[in-house]
């Protein structure tokens, strides 16, 4: 069996249309936000349904029936399987795709990374959004096989990044893998992602920019590296004090 992780329910028309052999996971989580603890899997999904629950109002059942469930296609594969890890290059991106290789630490199955390769530097952070069934198959052409060592290091790099261990982050940042690129840029913002995205926005704020379009606009162009959507900027801003 062929599965491909999609990274949002966005792309998966564009997918379909490319015609790539294989069935569809989507990972609809968000966790480069909220709380990632808990000792055993089913914990951890607890946990995140309270989050998201408090958050955004998500039903717990919901979030089992669409998003746990979407995840637990990654350890029902035979051996022989192929995974194929569709994630940006952006912390939110890659927070997830962490998860999903510390799931897969133990899989016999052969397991690859398609990133957004056809990117230019200037649009490094977009992603896969605005890309052509085309687009996909190109990005698909040059994905990469993990090797166990991969495996391991995004399995570990999903251990720091929950326990907020920058030390760790930064120490894991030097390893070089042609699997995770921008890793150092990406390992950086996850250390200061509690601070440094209120502060960016506190800037553009100050800039006497305040419409919510143009704000989510010029955070992008400052902060993509960290992939945040509406939701999260949104959530941000309703954390920073008006001025007088």
């Amino acid at each position: 069996m062929i599965l491909h992780v999609l990274p949002g329910d966005s792309l998966v028309e564009t997918f379909k249309a490319s015609g790539i052999e294989g069935e569809i996971a989507v990972c609809r989580e968000c966790l480069v936000e909220g709380d990632a603890t808990g000792e055993t899997l089913p914990e951890f999904w607890e946990t995140r349904a309270r989050f998201l629950g408090g958050q955004y109002g998500e039903n717990a059942d919901h979030y089992h029936e669409t998003v746990v469930r979407e995840f637990a296609k990654l350890t029902a594969l035979q051996s022989d399987s192929e995974i194929n890890l569709w994630f940006e290059y952006e912390l939110f991106c890659q927070a997830n795709m962490w998860f999903c290789l510390s799931m897969l630490s133990n899989s016999t199955a052969d397991i690859f990374r398609v990133a957004p390769v056809i990117l230019s530097d200037d649009k490094i952070w977009d992603g896969f959004g605005s890309m052509t069934p085309e687009d996909l198959k190109a990005c698909f052409a040059k994905r990469i096989k993990l090797s166990a060592d991969d495996i391991e290091l995004g399995s570990d790099l999903w251990s720091a990044f929950r326990a907020n261990d920058g030390a760790r982050l930064a120490e894991l940042s030097t390893r070089e893998s042609a699997a995770f690129p921008k890793l150092k840029d990406v390992t950086a913002a996850a250390t200061e992602k509690e601070s440094r995205p209120k502060q960016i926005l506190e800037e553009i704020l100050g800039e006497g920019v305040s419409d919510f379009v143009d704000v989510f606009g010029e955070f992008k162009k400052r902060a993509g590296v960290y992939g945040y959507g509406d939701s999260q900027v949104k959530t941000l801003l309703s954390n920073i004090s008006p001025r007088a």
